[in-house]
C-alpha cells in the first residue's frame, strides 16, 4: 500500500565549487602549470596578466586599441533573434562531479609497439604473423609472458577462431624471445636471465659459471644457498663472486628499459615549498614559479557592461548572452579566489607541520621526528583531516637535507620501556642503521632486531619488525647474505 508523507532530512552537499577547490588542493606544483592553463582555453573571461590592472582605466596600456575593440564587437555575440544558441545545440553525457583523465600524445615508442616493429623484420607467413601478435598481446610490461601457452590455444579458438597447437606456438615463442630486449618473452626469471647471459657474446669461465648457476642450481641460487653451490660445483668462492657478478648485472625485467609517459615514478619531483635554514631562523617559501598572475578578461567585462547599460528592451538573444558573459566572468572569479584559498590553504598546513616538527627540520636527524597525525595538524589549523590528508598527497618539501614528501612527517606513536612516546619513523631508522652495519655473511634475523631494538629501550614485537622492514624495502635475512 502506498503512502504519502512529508520528510525532513538534513544534508550536507559539496557544491560543484567545493568539489573544484577539493581537487585544486591535491594537484602538486608540477601539474598545477597545466590545470591553469586548461582553465584559460575552456574561460574566455580568464586570462594571464597583472591583476592590480584589471580596471585601471587610468593605465592607457591596459587598455584595448580599436582593432582590439573591433574585432571583440558586442554585435558578434547577438545573433538574429530565431536563431538557437550554439551552447543549447551541444549534448554532455559527464556530471560535473566526474573525473576526466587526460593522457598526453607522446611520440615514444612503447615497449609493445617496439616489439610489434621487430615482428615485421622477420620473414613469416600470415598465420603466424597473426599468432606472434595474439602472443606479443599477452606480454606483460616486465617483458614476460604470464600464460600458459595452453590458455592461449584456447583463447585463439574461442575468441579469434583460429586453430593452433602448442608447438606452433613455442615454435612463435622462441622467435620473439630473440628480439630486443635481451630476456623477453620468457615465462619465468630464470629463463628471462637464462636467455639473457646465453646471448653474451664476449664469454669468459665467470659467464659459464653463471649459465651453468642459473640452469642446475637456480633454486640453491634464489635461496642464497652458496654453501651448496660450492659443494656441488667443488669451486671457490672467488670463482662464485665473479658468477654471481654477472648474474647481477642481467636485468630481472627486460620490459622495465622501455620508459612510459603515464608512469608518473619516471617524472622529476618539482618540490611545492622551500625551506630554508638560516642560522636556526626556518623561513618557509611556497613555490609559485608554476601559478601564473591571473585577472578578469577586459574584454569580457566591457562587454557585460555594455550589455547592462543598453537602453533599448533587451531581446531573447540579449539575456542569453548577459547570462553567458556573467557566468564566464563568475566562473573565471572563482577560479582566481580558488587558487588564491590553494596557496594560502598550503602554507597554513605546512608552516603547522614545520613548527610542529621544528627539531627535525633543525637538522634532519629522524630521531627527532615527533610522533604526528593528521588530527594533530588538523587541530591545530583549524582544517578538516580531510584538507590536511589532500594536502600532504603528491607534494614535496625541498631543504638542506633533500627533497621529503610531506607524507613522510606523519607517522604513528609507540612508548619505550621508560614510557616515552617516540615516533615510528625513529625505530625504522634504527633498523635501517643495524641492517648498514650488520655482517653480511651472517645478517641479522627478526629476532636478533627485535632483541637489539628491545635492548635500546624500544618495546616491540617481532611481526611489528618485520612490518616496519618490509616498508623500508629491506628484504629478510637470508637474502641479505653476501660472500666475502
Amino acid at each position: 500500500m502506498l503512502k504519502q508523507r512529508l520528510q525532513h532530512k538534513l544534508l550536507q552537499k559539496l557544491s560543484p565549487q567545493q568539489i573544484q577547490l577539493i581537487k585544486l588542493l591535491e594537484v602538486p606544483t608540477m601539474q598545477l602549470d597545466q590545470r591553469i592553463k586548461k582553465e584559460i582555453e575552456e574561460n574566455p573571461a580568464l586570462e594571464e596578466g597583472n591583476p592590480d590592472a584589471d580596471f585601471d582605466n587610468s593605465d592607457d596600456e591596459n587598455l584595448p586599441d580599436e582593432k582590439e575593440q573591433d574585432e571583440f564587437s558586442i554585435e558578434e555575440y547577438l545573433a538574429d533573434e530565431d536563431d538557437t544558441p550554439s551552447y543549447k545545440l551541444r549534448a554532455s553525457n559527464y556530471s560535473k562531479d566526474d573525473e576526466r583523465k587526460e593522457i598526453p600524445f607522446s611520440l615514444g615508442t612503447t615497449f609493445h609497439e617496439s616489439l610489434i616493429r621487430q615482428l615485421g623484420l622477420r620473414a613469416m607467413s600470415e598465420f603466424e604473423q597473426k599468432l606472434a601478435e595474439y602472443i606479443i598481446g599477452n606480454i606483460d610490461d616486465d617483458g614476460y609472458l604470464r600464460r600458459d601457452l595452453d590458455a592461449i590455444v584456447d583463447d585463439l579458438a574461442f575468441s579469434l577462431n583460429i586453430e593452433t597447437t602448442v608447438e606452433q606456438l613455442q615454435k612463435i615463442l622462441s622467435i620473439i624471445q630473440d628480439f630486443d630486449p635481451p630476456g623477453v618473452g620468457a615465462t619465468d626469471l630464470r629463463q628471462c636471465l637464462l636467455i639473457q647471459i646465453q646471448k653474451i657474446e664476449q664469454r669468459n669461465d665467470s659467464t659459464e659459471l653463471a649459465q651453468k648457476i642459473l640452469d642446475e642450481f637456480f633454486t640453491e641460487f634464489t635461496r642464497k644457498h652458496y654453501d651448496k653451490i660450492l659443494n656441488k660445483l667443488d669451486i671457490s668462492e672467488d670463482e662464485l663472486k665473479g658468477a654471481l657478478d654477472e648474474i647481477l648485472r642481467l636485468n630481472p625485467k627486460p620490459g622495465g628499459s622501455f620508459s612510459d609517459s603515464r608512469d608518473q615514478s619516471s617524472r622529476p619531483i618539482i618540490p611545492d615549498f622551500t625551506l630554508e635554514n638560516h642560522d636556526g631562523e626556518l623561513d618557509l617559501l611556497l613555490n609559485e614559479r608554476n601559478v601564473p598572475d591571473l585577472r578578469l578578461s577586459r574584454v569580457y567585462a566591457n562587454m557585460l557592461e555594455t550589455l547592462a547599460q543598453k537602453k533599448k528592451k533587451k531581446n531573447r538573444q540579449d539575456k542569453e548572452t548577459i547570462t553567458f558573459v556573467r557566468q564566464k566572468l563568475d566562473s573565471a572569479k572563482w577560479f582566481i579566489d580558488a587558487i588564491r584559498q590553494r596557496q594560502t590553504t598550503l602554507l597554513l598546513t605546512m608552516d603547522a607541520i614545520l613548527k610542529y616538527q621544528k627539531e627535525y627540520f633543525l637538522d634532519g636527524d629522524e630521531k627527532k621526528l615527533k610522533p604526528m597525525i593528521l588530527k594533530d595538524i588538523a587541530d591545530v589549523t583549524g582544517l578538516d583531516i580531510s584538507t590536511i590528508s589532500r594536502v600532504a598527497n603528491s607534494k614535496y618539501i625541498q631543504t638542506d637535507f633533500g627533497i621529503l614528501s610531506l607524507k613522510s612527517f606523519f607517522s604513528e606513536s609507540m612508548k619505550t620501556t621508560s614510557g616515552e612516546e617516540v615516533s615510528a619513523r625513529e625505530v625504522k631508522s634504527i633498523l635501517e642503521e643495524a641492517v648498514s652495519g650488520e655482517n653480511k655473511q651472517k645478517p641479522l634475523t627478526d629476532e636478533k632486531l627485535t632483541k637489539l631494538l628491545k635492548d635500546k629501550g624500544y618495546e616491540i614485537a617481532r611481526r611489528t619488525v618485520a612490518k616496519y622492514r618490509e616498508q623500508l624495502d629491506i628484504p629478510v635475512a637470508r637474502l641479505r647474505k653476501e660472500l666475502k
